[in-house]
């Protein structure tokens, strides 16, 4: 039968009407899949997150003038954390608040690279965002996102919900059918009235999208998803979804932060529940701090290095294979505002966190921050690709060497060394109390 454009929309529409939730930018690989391919997890800080209140070189001078109150201190109740294997030239510190970030780091588990990001010097959001999610300095020619070129060039085949072209779809997934929208996993399931009638509409439903065709092959693939993950929460006798328990004593924050956690909650109940989750995306906004900087940045990074540290945790027994790597559009501005904050500026910071991770030290060049060193005189300037940190990770840990399509116009570029080859990586451990507890390696 050959499908009108109005029945295809209608048909996709109800398929769309009845799920309970928009799955939040998920790419499901097939059950039970055996490739070792990481977990990829995108955590975007939208707003432009000031890195140099995140990690930045406490003693230099020129920091100390510009940033005036709003630099991070080496000394005092509020000094910075040092890091140890510090890049050259400084005293590498990481914001007081980030204490969760420091275990991690300690522990080998988080690097961090700095002075890096998207080489086109816009300092508007939307175009930097875009071109950044697009894999491109300038957008130029380029329909799709990155990520989902890496989708299409791996080919993972399974459950891959026909919800993808979605408006909540980040920019980096389009161009790929490959992704769900999910806020809450207890949501995701077939409306209606009552359970009773559940298997009844399942199989209804997957009877109508019994075919070959693209539209009939997303139906199905969505009725499998949702059969797969409501089969795969714990329930009570009465049918009602038990509470959900975190692994490794992780402790989800519940305010500082509480959406970000919620979010990596949801990914790590997903991951668990071995449906063949292969990458998600995280946005967690708040970051164009314009003003009153010192008030609202440090609760931010609290929530961000507490969400962070208990979704590692809680993913013990995945850590092997999860790789995390935390962005965002731009820096801001080395020289404080009038209003207390900081502006759009250039160079950036970017964490990379994962078990194939060779952490607990810093990466790229440090440009340093003399006026002739900076960008244009005000920035950071930028020494490292963001497009060279995400290359290396998707080369050396997610088996694809594909870079030059993922990332046209790249060209050849040097690893940094972020991470282990495969099958080579230190074991799964809790990270907590500044001690690494190591547990017995559980493949699945």
């Amino acid at each position: 039968m050959e499908l009108s454009r109005r029945d295809f929309i209608g048909c996709s529409a109800a398929i769309a009407a009845m799920t309970g939730g928009w799955v939040s930018n998920l790419a499901f690989a097939a059950p039970g899949d055996t490739t070792r391919r990481d977990i990829l997890v995108v955590l975007f800080l939208r707003g432009g997150c000031d890195g140099l209140s995140l990690v930045a070189p406490v003693d230099d001078s020129n920091y100390v003038v510009a940033r005036g109150d709003l630099r991070l201190r080496d000394s005092g109740t509020d000094a910075a954390l040092r890091l140890g294997n510090p890049l050259p030239g400084g005293d590498f510190r990481l914001h007081p608040r980030a204490s969760a970030l420091k275990e991690l780091y300690d522990a080998g588990r988080l690097a961090v690279v700095h002075a890096c990001g998207l080489t086109n010097g816009t300092r508007s959001h939307f175009e930097a965002m875009d071109y950044m999610e697009r894999g491109q300095p300038d957008g130029n020619g380029v329909g799709t996102g990155w990520l989902a070129r890496h989708l299409l060039s791996t080919n993972p085949q399974g459950l891959l919900p026909a919800l993808a072209s979605s408006g909540n779809t980040p920019e980096s997934l389009i161009g790929t059918s490959s992704a769900v929208a999910l806020t809450d996993v207890n949501n995701f399931r077939l409306r209606g009235n009552s359970n009773t009638y559940t298997p009844q509409m399942q199989s209804a439903l997957q009877s109508f999208y019994n075919g070959t065709t693209p539209l009939l092959r997303a139906g199905a693939t969505t009725l499998n998803a949702i059969s797969a993950v409501s089969n795969a929460i714990p329930r009570d006798g009465s049918g009602n979804p038990l509470p959900y328990n975190p692994e490794g004593n992780a402790q989800y924050p519940t305010a500082a932060g509480s959406a970000l956690a919620n979010a990596l909650r949801t990914v790590a109940r997903l991951v668990k529940m071995d449906v063949g989750l292969e990458m998600a995306t995280v946005d967690f906004g708040g970051w164009d701090t314009h003003e009153n900087q010192s008030n609202i940045f440090p609760n931010l990074i609290e929530g961000l290095a507490r969400s962070l540290h208990a979704f590692f945790n809680d993913l013990v027994r995945y850590q092997d294979r999860l790789c995390v790597v935390v962005m965002s559009e731009f820096g801001r501005r080395l020289k404080a505002n009038r209003s207390a904050g900081t502006d759009h500026g250039h160079g950036n910071l970017m964490l990379v966190l994962g078990g194939g991770v060779r952490g607990g030290k810093m990466y790229g060049n440090w440009p340093g921050l003399a006026t002739e060193q900076l960008d244009n005189g005000v920035d950071l300037a930028i020494t490292t690709d963001y497009r060279q940190v995400l290359a290396e990770l998707l080369e050396n840990r997610l088996a694809n060497p594909a870079t030059a399509d993922v990332f046209p116009g790249l060209g050849s570029y040097q690893p940094l060394g972020l991470t282990y080859a495969p099958g080579q990586e230190p074991p799964p451990g809790v990270v907590g109390a500044g001690r690494t507890t190591y547990l017995p390696l559980v493949r699945r």
